[in-house]
């Protein structure tokens, strides 16, 4: 039985950095990671334009003006967005401009409609002197060209997508997403919507763990429900590990009777990096390789083991298969007893909050490894390595921040 240091430590030394790309379009891309630095090919703004509907002026000529004394000045153009100002702004006049459009040369502020007579005039009085410069996007202010905007690494979001969109470009190129299997094993199980006799249970397991394949952004090519058939199991074992870059099954890898993932997995060549950790929930956790260069999880079957190894092991990998890196833990205070384990490092739901500047997080109340409702409502998972006895409020332990959920 190893550490949950060691057991990072292989997983990690183990996983191939992502290499393989694909063009991705803006639609798709959001979740996907960028598999190239990606540069502004002009500025941002493109051009000199105005910030507000108004009028483009000198402003010497507005100066000091007010709702008492207001300057007047002849309107000699009108420039929309989208169209580009032929003529030279002179001293006395000004140009009726709308949001986005080129600003004209001559002119050095714009003044909203709002401090003036409004639109529709030959003449505009102006009640309000804006300060000079007021109102006006100066070119490249926001980016310069050549500037790097998208960093290859980058776990695209809706915001990216956009900011590319902006630049002009229909497609990128993005990791190509790891395929994952999932097998989940036992005659008592029975599917969501299926008919259960009264000692049947459910299986939360395969949705559970395609769920979190999907918000880590990998395909799940397959996800199927096995029984306790050691010929069934060999077989979907051997062509799922012929399919996939990632294998994660769940039941069936303790040492009970009834248990047969561990002999199938040897007897198809896998390479057992490791088999049990020093951790609850957990303990019976497996790791390995398959000659096709699959590698494999092979979790608990309680829901609550599943869930906790799938985020603390699976999930870094699955990150380093698609180029990024997953997020640092975080370093927060208890606000109440951390029950820790003598000799096993320690898994608990929790949730996490801000107060004051302080990351504080308490702990779900149900711990047991088969009660899923222990994750519900949590934003994230809190660890202690071993201790002789529960640490006390106030500790300062380290906290997983679940991906799908944030905190407040």
């Amino acid at each position: 039985m190893i550490s949950v240091l060691e057991a990072h430590a292989i997983i990690m030394s183990s996983t191939n950095v992502a290499s393989r790309t694909e063009t991705v379009s803006l639609a798709g891309l959001p979740g996907r990671v960028v598999a190239e630095d990606i540069f502004a090919e002009f500025p941002m703004p493109r051009f000199t334009n105005a910030a507000m509907d108004g009028f483009a002026v000198m402003h010497d000529d507005i100066a000091g003006s007010s709702a008492s004394r207001p300057a007047r000045l002849p309107v000699v153009q009108e420039i929309p967005a989208g169209k580009q100002s032929t003529e030279r702004l002179e001293p006395g006049t000004c140009a009726q401009i709308m949001t986005g459009a080129p600003l004209p040369n001559g002119a050095d502020t714009v003044v909203p409609f709002e401090d003036t007579s409004g639109f529709g005039r030959q003449e505009v009085e102006f009640f309000k002197a804006s300060k000079p410069g007021a109102n006006i996007r100066r070119a490249g202010e926001e980016v310069a060209r050549g500037e790097l905007i998208v960093p290859k690494g980058t776990r695209a979001t809706p915001a990216e997508t956009g900011l590319l969109a902006a630049f002009g470009l229909p497609a990128i190129a993005a990791f190509r997403r790891p395929r994952v299997s999932i097998l989940t094993v036992g005659d008592e199980l029975r599917l969501p919507g299926e008919p259960a006799g009264p000692l049947a249970i459910y299986n939360s397991n395969l949705p559970l763990l395609e769920a979190c394949a999907l918000a880590a952004g990998a395909e799940v090519v397959e996800a199927l429900q096995l029984p306790d058939d050691p010929a069934g199991i060999m077989e979907a074992t051997r062509r799922s590990l012929e399919t996939c870059d990632l294998l994660v099954t769940a039941g069936g890898i303790s040492s009970g009777q009834y248990d047969f993932m561990h002999e199938t997995l040897t007897a198809l060549d896998v390479v057992e990096k490791f088999w049990k950790v020093a951790q609850k929930p957990g303990k019976p956790l497996y790791f390995g390789s398959a000659p096709s260069g699959a590698l494999v999880f092979s979790l608990p079957g309680n829901p609550v083991s599943a869930l906790a190894c799938f985020i603390e092991y699976a999930l870094p990998c699955l990150a380093r298969m698609q180029g990024c890196e997953p997020p640092p833990k975080l370093q927060v205070c208890l606000e109440e007893p951390f029950p820790a384990d003598m000799k096993r490092h320690r898994f608990l739901f929790g949730r996490l909050r801000s107060e004051s500047g302080r990351l504080l997080c308490s702990l779900s109340p149900k711990t047991e490894s088969h009660m899923l409702t222990t994750a519900r409502g949590a934003n994230c998972i809190v660890e202690s390595a071993p201790a002789p006895a529960p640490l006390p409020a106030g500790s300062m332990v380290t906290c997983n921040p679940l991906p799908w959920a944030g905190y407040c």
